[in-house]
């Protein structure tokens, strides 16, 4: 009896598509697009058994979510946004070393009294009490924002979601708060944003991570430890 066809699910463009691709192929496995170069199935050779599905590193995370994947590159942080109890249903097979960014929450550095969370849950208070209004936390993370406030005690905000340049929101008077993710940091200088200074809500790199009851499988194996010796 065949076994059933592993479903994996690899970036479709920009920078993190390219990495993976570099990666793979340094390990023996040529990712290839069925018919045009804009194809969303392809093939992979080293590795049988195996079809290929080109989405998004957030269409990843959601098909992880799903099931309608079983294997997939993407960024840690986008799993943790899409799936809640991320640790208790995927498998974190392999980190792969690029992509590295925090998740952070920022605020404005005029804000000379407020450096950790629990002096935003004071402010807060004081925001609502003198504007009538809860404190605008502005996101693309609405999830992972939600689950920190929460677990650090932070009740009086309000998200607003983001659907450009976060770190403008504070200037562009949409928001007092962001949530966001940052690599260097040099966006929020700009921006005259700082981190709290427990504000790092999750350190996030690329990573291949499967459905947990997969883990175990003989292909994935193979392929963690090919790629693993390549990094």
């Amino acid at each position: 009896m065949s076994k059933a066809p592993l479903m994996m699910a690899l970036p479709s463009k920009g920078r993190i598509m390219e990495q993976a691709q570099g990666l793979f192929a340094r390990a023996g496995f040529k990712v290839a697009r069925a018919g045009s170069a804009r194809g969303y199935r392809g093939t992979i050779d080293g590795m049988s058994g195996v079809e290929i599905a080109f989405l998004s590193s957030t269409e990843i995370a959601q098909a992880l979510k799903e099931g309608t994947t079983d294997i997939g590159v993407t960024g840690e942080d986008l799993l943790h946004e899409a799936i809640a109890d991320a640790d208790n249903v995927l498998d974190i097979t392999l980190r792969l070393g690029f992509a590295p960014a925090e998740v952070i929450v920022a605020v404005p550095k005029c804000w000379l009294d407020v450096a950790t969370m629990s002096d935003l849950d004071e402010v807060s208070a004081a925001f609502y009490a003198g504007h009538g209004r809860r404190l605008r936390v502005a996101t693309k993370y609405s999830g992972l924002t939600r689950r920190f406030f929460a677990e650090k005690g932070v009740t009086g905000y309000r998200i607003v979601e983001s659907l450009g340049a976060t770190e403008g929101a504070p200037a562009a008077g949409t928001a007092e708060v962001i949530v966001d993710i940052t690599t260097t940091g040099s966006t929020l200088e700009a921006n005259q944003l700082k981190v709290l200074d427990d504000g790092i809500i999750l350190k996030s790199e690329a990573v291949l991570a499967c459905r947990k009851s997969l883990a175990g499988q003989p292909r994935i194996i193979d392929l963690r430890d090919r790629l693993e010796s390549v990094l």
